[in-house]
């Protein structure tokens, strides 16, 4: 990293107290380690310093992880062994005393059963997800945009961050779709909205200045501290925070592209969350949506996080032009897609790229709350449960948004609310529990083996069937005859429970008819085993 990329300001208010692994002196695989260092005299301009160390582990294996400033005197390399040993490293700066640090840090395996590591690409399975230690990843991901300002004027403690992340993971949610920053919205806003619940505006952003009058060359450290501590929180309940680097349309002013100070910016992000092993990457919501930026752009970013991350998180850009065209340089293809038939459309996409997975970012289904934020094309709880499900039944993957906590209108405890104004997280955990024991990366789409409704199978022990509450029965024709006998169970996605019907003999074009009418229902064929 030449110096010139440095040479700006950064500005830093008081220093709260946030996690770090440093005073400890052996760590376990995918901690997230704070290896902080003084110096003695700190540059007049802080960012034009060099720093970074170069990792050696077990296996040869070499890292270089860019550091940055964090205020006052200090200065961190943040880093996450991928693997136990010992992993010793070197530190280079342009800073006196900070070069030529040494030590080794004692790496021990990974000992929380909950956590699996980073979100990887399923090495045998190209169109699905895994984790690092090789567990198959079902991801199902949740929409909080402003997630970063929930407790941003709270120097000593996240709550309101707390409470919602933990009904966030208690219903099955394992991703976070959020922005580093987003300022404002451009829609009206509900005139009925509570002060409490409109987090518009923040006090505090990135840089120095403000949004309407912003400097450019200074970072607000201390902006960054109290993200950090949502990133620390949402690995520690093992949710992926699938960050938005940038957004459009949101009224931040952002840097001029390829600008330094721009290039700084998106520099210092990387440097200082890419250790995170609950990180996704997204260069930008709607990146080529809002004419700001180009083909060109979004390649010149990837280019850099590609160079600047050390831990080779996955990256995307939200948006499916960009993804669609050059679907070599992003690691899974992001969609936005508010298309009535949501389910052919997803099977399209998936037939179009089959060497990678498919998240589909946002399918229009915004469910409603006490407050009109953006309504989108579909409200009804039960109808973006059924374009979910579409997602699913495609061997793809789904996004669910709120109305109270997707953009900038949040709700941090939304099961406290009355009852007609709850959302309805809890479908989501039940299409958690209907993938408990059914490995979802074994299973592929197919409309072969019944009269209708959407199918799943692994072809060898197990066919799934979404029946759309139209259906008063589905006629199912498995043509293999090591299915004949099978153990049958329905599914009601909108409670959770399971109608087991036990050993069935299939016969040709066997019916079937579902137990729940006039809703959307699922049925489950298991291979039965004499």
């Amino acid at each position: 990293m030449k110096s010139r990329m440095w040479k700006f300001w950064i500005f830093c208010l008081a220093v709260p107290a946030i996690i770090s692994y440093a005073d400890i002196n052996t760590y376990q695989q995918w901690d997230v380690i704070d290896l902080t260092f003084q110096s003695a005299n700190v540059p007049k301009q802080p960012s034009s310093a060099l720093f970074y160390a170069n990792f050696q582990g077990p296996m040869e294996q070499e890292m270089r992880v860019n550091g940055f400033y964090n205020g006052g005197t200090e200065w961190i390399i943040r880093f996450a062994p991928p693997t136990p040993g010992d992993w010793s490293y070197v530190t280079r700066s342009t800073v006196e005393g900070l070069s030529e640090q040494t030590d080794t840090l004692h790496v021990g395996p990974n000992n929380n059963l909950d956590r699996h590591g980073p979100l990887m690409l399923y090495p045998d399975l190209p169109q699905h997800f895994s984790y690092a230690d090789g567990t198959p990843s079902f991801l199902l991901s949740f929409e909080c945009d402003w997630l970063f300002t929930l407790d941003l004027d709270n120097a000593n403690d996240i709550p309101n961050t707390k409470k919602l992340v933990d009904t966030i993971a208690a219903n099955g949610f394992n991703q976070v779709v959020m922005n580093v920053y987003a300022h404002d919205v451009s829609w009206a806003k509900d005139p009925n909205l509570k002060a409490e619940h409109d987090f518009s505006s923040p006090s505090m952003w990135p840089f120095g200045g403000t949004n309407d009058a912003p400097d450019f060359r200074i970072f607000n450290v201390e902006y960054f501290k109290r993200l950090d501590r949502v990133m620390y929180y949402l690995n520690e309940k093992n949710i992926i925070a699938h960050l938005m680097i940038y957004v459009w349309n949101k009224e931040v002013t952002w840097p001029a592209m390829y600008s330094r100070v721009d290039d700084y910016y998106f520099y210092y992000v990387a440097a200082r969350y890419q250790a995170f092993p609950n990180l996704v990457w997204d260069i930008s919501k709607e990146a080529l949506t809002y004419g700001r930026c180009d083909d060109n752009y979004i390649h010149n970013r990837i280019k850099r996080l590609r160079k600047w991350d050390g831990h080779k998180r996955l990256i995307t850009v939200h948006d499916y032009g960009y993804c669609s065209r050059f679907p070599k340089k992003v690691d899974f293809i992001s969609i936005q897609t508010w298309q009535s038939d949501l389910y052919s459309g997803m099977r399209n996409v998936r037939e179009r790229h089959v060497e990678q997975p498919i998240l589909n970012i946002e399918h229009g289904g915004y469910e409603s709350g006490p407050y009109e934020v953006f309504a989108g094309d579909y409200t009804d709880p039960v109808i973006g449960l059924e374009r979910a499900y579409e997602c699913v039944f495609a061997s793809t993957y789904p996004t669910y948004y709120w109305q109270c906590t997707a953009w900038n209108v949040i709700i941090p405890d939304p099961m406290n609310l009355p009852q007609r104004d709850r959302p309805q997280f809890e479908y989501y955990k039940y299409l958690r529990i209907l993938f408990q024991d059914i490995d979802f990366s074994s299973l592929t789409p197919t409309q072969d083996l019944a009269s209708s409704g959407y199918g799943l199978t692994d072809e060898e022990s197990i066919c799934m069937f979404l029946l759309p509450k139209e259906n008063d029965f589905i006629h199912v024709h498995i043509k293999d005859d090591s299915f004949r006998v099978v153990d049958a169970t329905w599914f009601n996605p909108l409670t959770g429970k399971s109608d087991k019907r036990g050993r069935i003999e299939l016969q040709d074009w066997h019916t079937f008819q579902p137990p729940w009418h006039n809703q959307m229902t699922v049925l489950i064929l298991r291979k039965s085993i004499e």
